[in-house]
């Protein structure tokens, strides 16, 4: 399914990956002490500046800074807005 939100510039549009649900050793996480997550999916890409195009394309998986991008919810999903600047490595 393509995602209809088209981002201006170095903005790109990431899919969170979901939060741990329990840790290595098998202990479950409650919802108030899951960390927010780190890595996601892009599912969307701006076209970038005149004189840097992004690095960046759509399904590439990224780490972020952990309060990176502007939180938004589209059709019932989670998604983050953010520069590309703020994407530390693609996976």
């Amino acid at each position: 399914m393509a995602l209809s939100i088209k981002p201006i510039g170095d903005r790109v549009v990431v899919e969170a990956a979901p939060a741990e649900e329990k840790t290595a050793s098998g202990i479950y996480i409650p919802d108030t002490a899951k960390e927010k997550p780190s890595q996601g999916t892009v599912v969307a890409v701006g076209t970038g500046k005149p004189d840097e195009p992004l690095t960046v394309q759509v399904g590439d998986k990224v780490l972020y800074g952990k309060y990176a991008g502007t939180e938004i919810t589209y059709e019932g999903k989670e998604y983050l807005i953010m520069r590309e600047s703020d994407i530390y490595a693609v996976l």
